[in-house]
């Protein structure tokens, strides 16, 4: 309050300003920390309440320190309460996630113009600008992110990057969405379309053996994501994306309009 009355009632995102969030940056770091499940978190009430310094989960943390808020209280069946949490404002969810892809990305020069253009390739519904936008951003991620680590061979690290990014963005994000087939690894809802998305990685140009579809947009077409979303009442966009462990960037994107199919 007293940042915003010194800068003549300007509004600002003071709060967030006013520190740096770098314990929860190591203890994500640490714990490869998958971050688009941020944007969909149910917790039980001991979660709220339990502070173990040795032991301590994320999600604690975030919501001590109020980077999360209560957004709705359920109650269960069996008694007892959960607690779905959300991100405060939209102040606080573009500034986390600038902050965060910084750090998991080591990016700070072109941060701007990628999010311009991620941002603008959405709202025209244009897909092919949209690939190459994310292409673009994996592409200027430096090497050294990579050594020392396996965080190529991670599919949450490439969720991870796309989901703050797109949260940097004020979009209305769901990571891990469930469905009664599965759970879409993250969905984009605005005003005009539902962009769903499915990531997978591949190795020396083929998927994991266990995993039993085709592609990452042939999962999405047979799991039937779309139908979650059809009493909406707007354009549904499939997105199967694939990432090379070899060239630590999209080695496939397929899309489709599920009016199509």
């Amino acid at each position: 309050m007293l940042k915003f009355i010194k800068n003549d009632f300007a509004y600002k995102n003071y709060w967030f300003a006013t520190s740096t969030p770098t314990y929860l940056i190591k203890l994500i770091e640490k714990n490869n920390y998958f971050l688009p499940n941020l944007s969909n978190l149910t917790v039980g009430e001991q979660i709220l309440d339990s502070f173990d310094i040795d032991n301590i989960d994320l999600e604690v943390i975030l919501y001590q320190a109020g980077y999360l808020t209560i957004d709705k209280q359920i109650e269960k069946r069996r008694g007892g309460f959960e607690y779905k949490l959300k991100l405060p404002n939209e102040e606080v969810k573009i500034s986390l996630n600038d902050f965060l892809i910084d750090f998991i990305t080591k990016q700070t020069t072109q941060k701007l113009s990628h999010q311009d253009n991620l941002y603008n390739a959405l709202v025209d519904k244009n897909l092919d600008e949209f690939k190459t936008s994310l292409s673009s951003i994996f592409s200027s991620i430096p090497y050294n992110n990579y050594t020392n680590n396996k965080i190529d061979q991670y599919e949450g690290y490439y969720a991870s990057v796309i989901y703050v990014y797109l949260q940097s963005l004020g979009l209305d994000i769901i990571g891990e969405d469930v469905t009664n087939k599965g759970r879409i690894d993250l969905t984009i809802k605005m005003d005009h379309a539902i962009f769903i998305l499915e990531f997978k990685v591949i190795e020396n140009g083929k998927l994991k053996v266990e995993n039993k579809f085709n592609s990452a947009l042939q999962q999405i077409k047979e799991n039937n994501y779309a139908q979650k979303y059809l009493s909406e009442n707007k354009d549904i966009y499939l997105i199967g994306i694939e990432f090379s462990k070899e060239d630590k960037n999209i080695s496939s994107f397929e899309w489709e309009s599920y009016h199509s199919i």
